[in-house]
């Protein structure tokens, strides 16, 4: 039997070789390769008779072969091929050719008169006829049973196959001590929910539909429990904890705010205020501050750090990532001096040296009157503060539970603001942040420009590529979006490697390209994102790991390749990117689904720059089993659960946490042992962000 934390060279077949190959994917332990999760499944197509409008897509065919196969040999190869025709229920039939290489036996495979299906990407050739080369082969029966049955996809790293994580996996799925039920008989009753070992042996080699979205339905619950449970943890004691801070003087706020060169917009006015008087409460808060893109939320937590500065106090800002603390450090700086502020910034990152470190480690632990800001660094057991009154979490679904009640432990009780981008309908809102008093800023300020926003089809993409070249002439910058890293056998869906390779040769390097996904070391993606904020490289291709973390205001452009893999309210944070400069910005979506049979859904994004309205809408158009591909929102870092999609799972989740936390639920010592096991494990192996 195998340990949930077992290392993995404990399985048949893996050595440290492939272990290697593994831990490049995070996963160490059995327990961590059982939720290394498909990141899609494969549907094979019902088998299609009209090629001329398939042409570049993967598609099934029912064929006689007219005749033998043929081979023709070659200096380098041999290639087989073979021939017949396709008959439509209606129109001339089309003659289809099949092309396979370095595959002799396929003659033996494949004979003449016989009904077979083939698979495989259709292609028109120049004698006005179609092709498939390599095509898949089995007969009509063997075919039918594989529709059924929903393909695992994984991600995967160079010299690691598809075949072999499911190989190991089902080692894994065989063990049952691995896969023992912790949940209560009372919840699974109450919830109508899969058992435990069901749900990841259909995730992981699903029997149909219906079992992949049992499972699907049985392991998102369980990751909102989880959510909860720690949220009622956090909580429990932390209600009515009395304020020990009473400040005297906001002179220096007042003359930043009535000095800026702007005004603040009434929403902005409000949140201000509500944040002020839980400053000036009797107990200690939490406050998430929600606004849409461009909103002007780091004004106001400016505003409000300097309210405790003012009076002696620190004030700390933690942010995602360290070129997003270090623009922060930057903006809050250009504030100071503007109104000649007596104060001073100091910002905390992995990245600084020993001697760096403890420097600011002693100011901090010392000197009052601070501004603060950086990475999940400020976490560090070495921090001590000296006064810390004020904590604003900054893009705060990148910050799990626990981060952010260790963020809130340090220094003496202080009041935590957490500051989302994420356009959350309002009711999901009360659900999640339910330990929170919330502000929501609805306007966004009259200086900003709207985003000019276009929907084409992947045929015009260059004519994208060339729109941003007139860009980058002009001085300014892009992003271009991919949902892969590298490409698939399954999917045409569009990679930053092959992307950023094809745009250069495009480019001639004559523009610079980079590149950055979220495999690279965290040193790496900084530095990338660092050069592209310095003007180094005039486009970034990347994956959606640009969601948050950056903040460039020169970049005018933003080209979402295969935008009908994404959910709205994702698109909507990744246009968010742009338009945050003087100069007007654009956002190109490419609908690269068949037909453009996506577009009147994209056209919801292209004619609204409201992320509410678009949250709103988005959440309308998901449905259940909607769950192919990408996963639609990056909310609160969940592996597989989306807070629009399965909205309904997670009221679930969250009133049974409450109920548990209440005791309404009342769980055997056997059985809260096997729930606090489930917790523990999932803190040290699965999510441990959370």
């Amino acid at each position: 039997m195998l340990d949930f934390y077992a290392p993995l060279t404990n399985l048949k077949g893996i050595g440290p070789k492939t272990a290697k190959l593994f831990e490049a994917l995070d996963i160490k332990t059995a327990g961590a390769l059982l939720y290394h999760l498909p990141r899609t499944y494969h549907l094979y197509p019902e088998p299609t008779a009209d090629l001329p409008q398939a042409v570049g897509e993967r598609i099934a065919v029912r064929m006689v072969s007219a005749r033998p196969i043929s081979t023709k040999y070659t200096s380098q190869m041999d290639i087989s091929i073979g021939e017949g025709w396709v008959h439509p229920e209606d129109g001339a039939s089309t003659r289809l050719e099949l092309v396979w290489f370095r595959m002799p036996f396929i003659k033996s495979k494949v004979l003449p008169n016989k009904e077979y299906v083939f698979y495989g990407e259709l292609k028109h050739t120049k004698a006005s006829a179609f092709s498939i080369q390599q095509p898949e082969v089995y007969t009509p029966q063997e075919y039918e049973t594989l529709r059924q049955r929903p393909q695992p996809i994984y991600s995967l790293t160079k010299g690691l196959s598809n075949n072999a994580v499911a190989k190991a996996l089902a080692q894994l799925l065989d063990d049952p001590s691995l896969t023992e039920e912790f949940l209560p008989p009372v919840l699974l009753q109450r919830r109508h929910l899969i058992g435990f070992h069901r749900a990841l042996s259909q995730m992981h080699k699903p029997d149909d539909l219906e079992g992949l979205t049992e499972a699907r339905d049985r392991l998102v619950y369980d990751e909102f429990l989880k959510f909860f449970l720690a949220k009622e943890m956090e909580h429990t004691g932390a209600a009515g904890v009395e304020n020990g801070w009473h400040f005297a003087s906001d002179a220096q706020m007042m003359k930043v705010l009535e000095g800026l060169p702007f005004s603040l917009t009434e929403g902005q006015q409000e949140a201000l205020w509500e944040m002020k008087r839980d400053i000036d409460g009797d107990f200690v808060s939490q406050r998430l501050l929600q606004g849409d893109v461009g909103s002007g939320k780091t004004i106001l937590a400016f505003l409000i750090m300097l309210y405790a500065v003012e009076n002696g106090a620190q004030a700390a800002m933690m942010a995602p990532t360290e070129v997003l603390a270090r623009q922060h450090e930057k903006t809050f700086q250009s504030y100071i001096d503007l109104f000649h502020l007596p104060y001073d910034v100091v910002c905390v990152t992995g990245s600084l040296r020993t001697k760096e470190r403890n420097a600011l480690n002693e100011r901090i632990a010392t000197e009052g009157g601070l501004f603060i800001v950086g990475t999940h660094a400020l976490l560090s057991d070495t921090m001590r503060y000296h006064s810390l009154a004020v904590v604003v979490v900054d893009e705060q679904h990148r910050f799990g539970v626990r981060q952010r009640k260790t963020f809130s432990q340090k220094g003496e009780n202080p009041h935590v603001i957490v500051m989302s981008a994420t356009p959350i309908p309002r009711t999901l809102a009360m659900i999640l942040y339910s330990d929170m008093h919330i502000s929501v800023i609805r306007d966004v300020p009259a200086r900003r420009r709207p985003v000019k926003n276009a929907i084409i089809t992947k045929e015009r993409r260059k004519m994208g590529w060339d729109f941003i070249k007139k860009e980058v002439e002009s001085g300014r910058q892009a992003y271009i979006i991919c949902p892969l890293v590298k490409a698939t056998e399954q999917t045409e869906a569009q990679n930053v490697m092959d992307y950023a390779t094809r745009l250069r040769e495009y480019y001639d390097e004559k523009i610079s390209v980079g590149l950055l996904h979220g495999r690279m070391k965290p040193e790496e993606k900084d530095q990338v994102m660092k050069d592209f904020s310095e003007k180094k490289l005039s486009v970034l291709v990347s994956t959606t790991v640009v969601e948050v973390g950056i903040n460039v205001p020169n970049a005018t452009v933003m080209m979402v390749e295969d935008a009908n893999r994404f959910g709205l309210a994702q698109l909507h944070q990744l246009r968010g990117r742009v338009g945050r400069g003087q100069w007007q910005s654009y956002c190109v979506f490419v609908d690269a689904s068949p037909h453009g049979k996506e577009s009147e859904r994209l056209s919801i994004l292209a004619n609204s720059n409201d992320g509410f309205h678009i949250a709103g809408e988005d959440l309308k158009l998901r449905g259940p089993g909607d769950f192919f591909g990408l996963r639609q929102s990056g909310d609160m870092d969940f592996r597989l659960a989306d807070i629009f999609q399965d909205a309904d799972l997670m009221r679930a989740a969250a009133e049974d946490a409450k109920a548990l936390a209440a005791k309404e639920l009342v769980l055997s010592e056997e059985e809260q042992g096997r729930l606090s096991e489930y917790m523990r494990r999932m803190d040290t192996v699965v999510y441990n962000n959370l």
